[in-house]
């Protein structure tokens, strides 16, 4: 399991970053050439489903030991504002196209741990 812990830790990083690049995106309005109205509605969702919340958890209970049913509840958590944040990049792609590399490794991080839990079903069966 130190290697789902790993994971976790590695999750709750992209997280972080993902939250400043949204914040200094939206704060650094000749950066990126972006419609303010479309980065704050980003950044609502992202205070809506308080991704840093879910990021300092995530650090918090897999910093010594793998915590694993809380994991997943958080990262199903996460799942579902990145689900949203995912859609919206994509319906606004041509104001948002930065936004979706650091969607993907999320997206995929995610999905590390969907992978886990569905064998994790199969094997208690």
């Amino acid at each position: 399991m130190h290697f789902e812990r790993q994971k976790a830790m590695m999750l709750a990083e992209q997280i972080n970053s993902f939250n400043q690049f949204v914040l200094k995106s939206f704060e650094n309005k000749n950066g990126i050439h972006a419609k303010p109205d479309k980065l704050y509605q980003i950044k609502l969702w992202i205070e809506d489903f308080k991704f840093q919340i879910i990021a300092d958890e995530l650090m918090r209970i897999n910093q010594y030991d793998w915590d694993e049913k809380y994991t997943h509840y958080l990262v199903t958590q996460l799942q579902k504002g990145i689900t949203n944040i995912d859609e919206y990049v994509k319906n606004n792609y041509s104001d948002l196209y930065l936004f979706t590399a650091r969607l993907y490794t999320l997206k995929n991080l995610i999905q590390s741990f969907a992978h886990l839990k569905i064998q994790n079903e199969n094997e208690s069966s």
